[in-house]
């Protein structure tokens, strides 16, 4: 399934010993970077976790954090330093009187403070490590399902640009032939104009074998085989999905590479403004790739 790189999922899991709250933001990135905001009962399971995220994401800069409520005062026989806190929220209380202010302590905010918990030295509880999974696949399904509807309305717009390309490659295709001819009727008109100056007349051997070396440099047939191949691959990249991002930037190089031979090939102003057009197109469809994974 094609997938866009930006994204968000939450979710929120309610169970018997804690209350766990996963949000998952993402952006896109050449590699998979992600960055954890954990509590301290949790980061002993940062290594575990993080397979799973490898599981449901390859590129993209992913930034996950959680919230966890412990219902149990020994639910990993963490300890708390209480004279730390009270001596923090006592000196935060003197402050807001000094100024005449109210202060009323958010106590779930403690639970962010990592240098007030102390496990102790104790094993990792397993339970706990189950139900943190639990909640993370919850929020990456959640997360995938959002970057799954992006990429949909992402694909929609690119096969429109697609289509278009297309259709502008075979008015190159059918406009080339007769670009051709009238490079070979303007190039004879001139010769037989300077000949005539000098009262010669047109040796039609050596004509031909200019024409000859002419026509391959307008000749632009392959460029455009090239190029209607590299459009049907952005086609079946985007129908294949998984994994699609970098080969979709690569084919989209290679367009860029055979309209331009095009263009420069062919000095047309009709053939000019449809190679302009195509880039304009590509460069879109680009910026667009960047997004997908």
């Amino acid at each position: 399934m094609l997938r866009s790189m930006t994204g968000f999922g939450r979710c929120f899991l309610e169970e018997e010993h804690w209350t766990q709250v996963w949000e998952i933001r993402s952006v896109n990135g050449r590699h998979l970077d992600v960055r954890w905001r954990l509590p301290a009962q949790a980061r002993s399971f940062e290594a575990v976790l993080e397979k799973l995220v490898k599981q449901h994401a390859s590129r993209g800069r992913l930034e996950i954090s959680l919230f966890l409520q412990m219902q149990r005062q020994n639910a990993q026989n963490v300890s708390f330093n209480e004279d730390q806190a009270d001596a923090m929220l006592e000196a935060l209380a003197s402050f807001a009187a000094s100024r005449g202010d109210d202060f009323t302590p958010d106590y779930s905010r403690l639970l962010n403070l990592s240098f007030l918990w102390d496990e102790g030295g104790a094993e990792p509880d397993d339970t706990l490590a189950q139900s943190l999974e639990r909640g993370l696949l919850m929020a990456l399904d959640d997360w995938n399902e959002s970057r799954a509807l992006e990429a949909k309305a992402l694909e929609k717009d690119l096969l429109t640009r697609i289509l278009r390309m297309e259709e502008w490659v075979q008015c190159i295709r059918e406009r080339a032939p007769f670009i051709k001819e009238e490079r070979f009727i303007l190039v004879r008109e001139r010769l037989a104009d300077i000949l005539e100056r000098y009262d010669q007349e047109l040796e039609e051997t050596r004509f031909l074998q200019e024409i000859t070396l002419l026509a391959d440099k307008l000749d632009v047939s392959e460029e455009l085989t090239r190029l209607a191949v590299h459009l049907d691959r952005l086609r079946e990249l985007l129908d294949a999905g998984k994994d699609a991002g970098r080969k979709l930037d690569f084919t989209m190089q290679e367009c860029f590479r055979e309209i331009s031979t095009c263009g420069n090939k062919i000095q047309d102003v009709q053939v000019s403004r449809l190679v302009v057009d195509l880039k304009n197109e590509l460069e879109k469809c680009r910026e667009q790739v960047q997004n997908l994974e």
